[in-house]
Order: structure tokens, then sequence, then C-alpha cells
């Protein structure tokens, strides 16, 4: 084989080489862009699932306490009830004893 031909054969290698080259680069920037896009996007459901997540937990928490509330309300209106028929009862014995300090004090 002649050098021309031998020159020109070398000269056409490294033009596919640098096309295959080229192609290379070509590939690994769109699969990196690629990569990118579906790492933002992976990051952002996450977030998105962080978010529904508190929320829940915020409900669920709202939730507890307004049973709590609803049960400290109960528990204290029990009581309430119970002081004032309590109150009741001595009510009697309170006029009778008041009724009696007032005789004393009047006849003292």
């Amino acid at each position: 084989m002649a050098r021309p031909e031998v020159l020109d054969r070398i000269q056409d290698a490294e033009r596919e080489a640098d096309e295959i080259l080229d192609e290379a680069k070509r590939e690994r920037e769109e699969r990196i862009a690629e990569a990118r896009e579906e790492a933002e996007e992976i990051r952002e459901e996450a977030r998105e699932e962080a978010d529904e997540l508190e929320q829940q937990r915020f409900e669920e928490a709202r939730a507890e306490i307004e049973a709590e509330r609803e049960e400290i309300l109960a528990a204290g209106e029990a009581e309430r009830e119970q002081l004032e028929a309590e109150a009741r009862e001595r009510s009697d014995e309170t006029v009778e004893y008041v009724v009696e300090r007032f005789v004393e004090k009047v006849h003292a």
C-alpha cells in the first residue's frame, strides 16, 4: 500500500475516532442531564411525601388533642355537677347553722 493511501486511512481512522469520542461525550452529557433531572424529580417526590406525612401527623395530633380536651371537659362537667349536688344537699344544713348562729348572736 502506498504511503498516501496509508496516510488517508490513518486520517480516516482518526476522524472516525474523533466522531466516536464526540458521540460518546454527547451521550455522557445527555445521561448526566437525565440523571440530574431524575434526581430532582426524586427530591421533589420526597419533599411532597414529607409534606403529606407532616400534614397527616399534624391532623392526627390535632384529633388527639381535641379528644383529650373533650375528656377533660366531660370530667370537669361531671365534677361540677357532683359539687353542685353536694352543695344543694348541704344548703339546708348551712341555712340551719346560719340561723342558729344568728339567734345565738341576737340572744347573746
